[in-house]
């Protein structure tokens, strides 16, 4: 580690002040930042701690009907708190280990945009709204490639809104030592259709499998999508498995994702 100075703002306000000024950067719950710190491969003077803003905590149901998640809320207490999305709960509470539960927010995970997330695919499974100090992203516009999203320099991710679908589950193939998704598929069925987001699979990061929702838009059964599957080709291959093992894997965990939520 190096020297630096932390900062803990009280408000949005403070802290995006604080976070505009040279070489400062934000900091969530540091179950990313930390550990890059401490490996050099970022060196800012300043951190500027969200943990204090009260503003930007809790869960509750919004008055359109959609549940809204503050930026600082942290795993463990979306899976305790997110009763009225189940699925979106019991997905936080099989995040990493209980260290990082009680630490890692939705708003830094989302920022950060790491390949093998969990809550990339939460989001972009349900169509949620990400919500920053200056504007509402849609899901589909917010994830822009591996570690890329369309946050621009000193937005703050205060809140994400979710809808609630008639359906929904997450499913992960766990790659032990990390915790993070080998590959990780969240379904939801709205009344307009379903919704197919895959993380741990692709080098570009979180991706929607279009051909099953078009399947199981108009059959929600595992039955629908066999016969689909998709490429090795773009996946991502390394010593825990190849990019056809992954491919095939997506397949696989969509099946239990439907038929869970089924």
């Amino acid at each position: 580690m190096y020297n630096f100075d932390v900062e803990t703002p009280g408000t949005v306000a403070d802290a995006v002040a604080a976070i505009g000024r040279d070489e400062a950067q934000a900091l969530g719950g540091g179950q990313t930042l930390i550990p890059t710190l401490k490996q050099r491969l970022a060196s800012p003077s300043v951190l500027v701690s969200l943990s204090g803003i009260a503003e930007m905590k809790g869960v509750c149901m919004g008055d359109d009907g959609r549940l809204c998640i503050g930026g600082a809320t942290t795993h463990a207490t979306v899976a305790r708190e997110a009763a009225q999305y189940p699925a979106l709960a019991a997905m936080a509470s099989h995040i990493g280990d209980p260290a990082v539960r009680n630490r890692g927010t939705i708003g830094g995970s989302l920022a950060n945009n790491d390949p093998s997330a969990c809550y990339p695919a939460g989001v972009l499974g349900s169509g949620a709204t990400v919500v920053t100090n200056t504007r509402e992203i849609a899901s589909d516009e917010y994830f822009q490639g591996m570690f890329d999203t369309a946050l621009e320099e000193g937005e703050i991710i205060t809140e994400v809104r979710f809808p609630i679908p008639e359906a929904a589950n997450y499913q992960k193939f766990v790659q032990p030592a990390s915790r993070f998704a080998l590959v990780g598929v969240f379904v939801a069925k709205f009344s307009g259709g379903v919704r197919v987001a895959v993380t741990g699979a692709s080098e570009e990061g979180v991706f929607r499998w279009s051909e099953a929702e078009a399947a199981l838009s108009s059959d929600f059964s595992t039955g629908a999508i066999d016969g689909l599957s998709l490429s090795g080709e773009g996946m991502i291959s390394d010593l825990h498995g190849t990019g056809a093992y992954r491919a095939h894997l997506v397949g696989v965990m969509t099946k239990r994702a439907v038929d869970a939520a089924a």
